[in-house]
């Protein structure tokens, strides 16, 4: 399937870029018009896979993160969020909650939020060449939700 609109960005892994990434994802799939619960499951999870590439993939250096967003028709939005850093040697413990590699005051939750607020989740790693993080989510369309909120009722055909 073919994308109908796509974002490229590549940012350094300072933290102060976490924000910026979030909010431009959220921009981009704005178009699509998601609702407000929509749009803020898309900033967190943007927030967590680039925050594990701040925090894991350069550990104590600076490196690039590139995030590729594509709207599908329909209103799939698949948000792929890659780095060239240390990569994960254990993909499978690594997304389990509670395990982190970074110590101190980190919760290891970073893949569980992301696989509960989108609809798919896939990681993909090669150690000394990094990691890929892909997530997508299906928008509701808003033109099935009518203006007052409430759900539509039929008169039965009379």
């Amino acid at each position: 399937m073919k994308a109908q609109n796509v974002l490229k960005m590549e940012i350094l892994s300072r933290s102060s870029n976490e924000s910026f990434a979030r909010v431009s994802v959220a921009a981009f799939v704005s178009q699509l018009d998601p609702t407000i619960e929509e749009i803020s499951d898309i900033k967190t999870a943007v927030s967590e896979a680039v925050t594990n590439c701040i925090v894991h993939a350069y550990k104590d250096g600076i490196g690039k993160i590139y995030i590729t967003v594509k709207i599908f028709e329909g209103g799939t939005v698949s948000i792929k969020i890659r780095d060239t850093g240390c990569g994960i040697e254990d993909i499978h413990k690594a997304m389990e909650p509670l395990f982190t590699t970074a110590g101190g005051e980190r919760a290891g939750l970073g893949f569980a939020v992301m696989q509960s607020f989108m609809d798919k989740v896939r990681v993909t790693s090669a150690v000394g060449r990094g990691t890929s993080v892909t997530m997508s989510k299906k928008i509701s369309t808003q033109e099935s939700i009518p203006a007052s909120g409430k759900s539509e009722q039929t008169d039965g055909g009379k």
